[in-house]
């Protein structure tokens, strides 16, 4: 009896232990499930970050593009109006030689031997102040006509020589021909014979330009730096200081090429080249 008893006590002690483990197994696989839930719910989370990701990384790309694109287009547009000032400067330039050169051209009339105009008592003219006796000037000339009857010392209508425009037409033309010296030299007239001449800040900025065609830094340099301090109001000032920056900076000197740089949009702040000079103040380190 009492073994039956234990056998019945056993019998259920395993079908209660039975529907327990099925009770855990059944909570398991829930707790399971939702897990799974969650942890597809993360996934799909994680997806649609990845997405929006994407989407910013592209239009930020795309941001990039269109930026690096304006400041591409910027930089052609500043080309092309460089290169139009600059046809018009030289055609300009180019009217300006031509006047000197027909100046320079120009013959005086001839002057033909006239007699001396006698006064009432049979006298030639008596000498003006700074004339020498038995010389009468002839009007409107500039001569002198002498006792003998003749006139000398017509002034001409140019001196022959060539003027400033011309000098720099002939030195450009040798520096687009490679006659580096050739060029320097004729610019090097220029500012010797006619140092105040609205040419002369371009004669000194292309003096610079002669000397880094021929790979002296030094001498390059040093001309930007001189076409800065004795020309800082003229259109090349900008020009030379910005090439005297890129001179530093390629001598690696960082702060002076930077200061350099600063000076020049401090200076010229409405000139291109304060636009580029802030370019490389972001990649100058």
């Amino acid at each position: 009896m009492l073994a039956a008893g234990a056998c019945f006590a056993t019998r259920e002690d395993v079908r209660l232990l039975q529907t327990q483990m099925q009770a855990s197994e059944a909570q398991t696989a829930h707790a399971d499930s939702e897990r799974q839930a969650q942890l597809d719910r993360v996934i799909e989370q994680l997806g649609l970050v990845n997405d929006s990701l994407g989407r910013i990384g592209g239009q930020l790309t795309k941001f990039q593009g269109d930026v690096e694109g304006s400041v591409y287009a910027m930089g052609q547009q500043l080309i092309q109006i460089q290169e139009l000032t600059g046809q018009s400067q030289r055609r300009l330039q180019e009217l300006r030689a031509g006047l000197e050169a027909q100046r320079a051209t120009t013959v005086a009339p001839p002057i033909a031997t006239t007699p001396v105009p006698s006064d009432t008592a049979g006298q030639t003219a008596s000498p003006t102040a700074g004339q020498a006796p038995g010389q009468t000037p002839s009007a409107g000339t500039g001569a002198v006509v002498t006792s003998t009857g003749t006139v000398t010392g017509a002034v001409s209508g140019a001196n022959g020589t060539p003027g400033p425009n011309q000098l720099y037409e002939m030195a450009l033309d040798q520096l687009r021909r490679g006659s580096t010296t050739a060029a320097r030299t004729a610019l090097q007239d220029l500012l010797r014979q006619y140092p105040n001449a609205d040419v002369a800040a371009d004669a000194q900025f292309y003096v610079a330009e002669t000397f880094a065609k021929e790979h002296d830094t030094a001498a390059a340099d040093s001309g930007y730096r001189l076409v800065a301090q004795r020309f800082p109001a003229s259109d090349r000032a900008p020009q030379a200081l910005f090439k005297h920056a890129l001179v530093l900076q390629a001598q690696h000197k960082v702060q002076a090429a930077r200061a350099a740089y600063e000076e020049v949009i401090a200076k010229y702040p409405r000139s291109d080249e304060a636009v580029l000079a802030k370019d490389r103040l972001r990649v100058v380190r």
